[in-house]
C-alpha cells in the first residue's frame, strides 16, 4: 500500500472512531459533573452577586431542595499561604446553635478520666486494649479520637494508621478534660477548621433546617474564630471572600465587608 493510500486510511480510521483517546478524555475533564436539578438550580439566581449575609442565607435555604436535611456549609478564603508554616490556620471553635451533625467518639484514657468520658458519652474508651484493636482492625470506626496527655506515648504507636484521626493539640483533640471535649462534640457545638493548600477554610455551620438567625449566628462564630486566628505572618487583607452553600446546592457569594460589622455587634 501507498503512502498516500496508507494515509488515506488513517485519516478514515480518524473519522470513523471521532475524537482521539486524548481529546475525548480531555473532554471527560471538563464535562460538567452536576445533575439537571443543581444545574437548575444554579440558573435560578445571580451567582456572580455578592448578597447581604442575611440574604444568602435565606437564598441557601430556598435553593436546598433535596429530599434530607442538607448541611450548610461555608468556605472562607482567607490572605495567607498554607505553603509557610506560619502562615497555617487551624484550630476549633463552638458554634452557639451546633451543626447538628452526631459524631461516633472513641477516647483514650485511663481511671477517672476514662469514666468521665464514658459518663460524656464516648462510643469507646480504652488504653492499650483500644491500641491492639485499631492494630487489628487496621483503622478506627469513628469520627473523631480525643487522648488526654498522658495517653499520647502509647497513641503515637498507631499513628500511621490513624493519619488525620490522630489526637492533636491544635485540633483540641488532646485535652487533660477529655470529657469536655466529648460533649461538645456529641452536642455537635465542637467545629473543625483546617486551611487548605488553596488558603480557603470548609467547615459546616448547620442544617437548612435551622432557622435563619440561627445560621447567621454560627457563621458569624466561625469567623469570629478565624479573625482571632489570623497569624502574624499574614499580611494585607486577610479575610478575601466567603461562600456558603448547601450539600447539595449551589454556592452563595457573601459580602465579606458586612459579615466583618455583624462580628462587632
Amino acid at each position: 500500500m501507498s503512502d498516500t493510500a496508507i494515509e488515506v486510511a488513517s485519516e478514515g480510521a480518524s473519522e470513523k472512531q471521532g475524537l482521539s483517546t486524548a481529546a475525548r478524555r480531555k473532554a471527560k475533564v471538563h464535562r460538567a459533573r452536576h445533575s439537571k436539578r443543581f444545574l437548575a438550580l444554579e440558573k435560578s439566581f445571580d451567582g456572580d452577586s455578592i448578597l447581604e449575609p442575611e440574604a444568602a442565607v435565606d437564598l441557601v435555604k430556598k435553593l436546598a431542595t433535596a429530599k434530607f436535611d442538607e448541611t450548610v456549609d461555608v468556605a472562607v478564603k482567607l490572605g495567607v499561604d498554607p505553603r509557610h508554616g506560619d502562615q497555617m490556620v487551624r484550630g476549633t471553635t463552638s458554634l452557639p446553635f451546633g451543626t447538628g451533625k452526631s459524631s461516633v467518639v472513641w477516647v483514650f484514657a485511663r481511671g477517672a478520666q476514662a469514666d468521665a468520658a464514658l459518663a460524656a458519652g464516648a462510643d469507646v474508651v480504652g488504653a492499650e486494649d483500644l491500641i491492639e484493636r485499631i492494630q487489628k482492625e487496621g483503622g478506627a470506626a469513628c469520627d473523631t479520637i480525643i487522648a488526654t496527655p498522658d495517653m499520647m506515648p502509647i497513641v503515637g504507636r498507631v499513628g500511621q494508621i490513624l493519619r488525620t484521626k490522630m489526637p492533636n493539640p491544635k485540633a483540641g483533640t488532646v485535652s487533660p478534660n477529655a470529657a469536655a471535649v466529648v460533649t461538645e462534640i456529641k452536642n455537635a457545638t465542637r467545629v473543625e477548621y483546617r486551611v487548605d493548600k488553596a488558603g480557603i477554610i470548609h467547615a459546616p455551620i448547620g442544617k437548612v433546617s435551622y432557622p435563619a438567625e440561627n445560621l447567621l449566628a454560627n457563621l458569624t462564630a466561625l469567623v469570629s474564630a478565624l479573625v482571632k486566628a489570623k497569624p502574624s505572618a499574614s499580611k494585607g487583607k486577610y479575610l478575601l471572600n466567603t461562600t456558603i452553600s448547601s450539600s447539595m446546592g449551589p454556592g452563595v457569594k457573601v459580602d465579606i465587608a458586612l459579615l466583618q460589622k455583624l462580628l462587632d455587634k
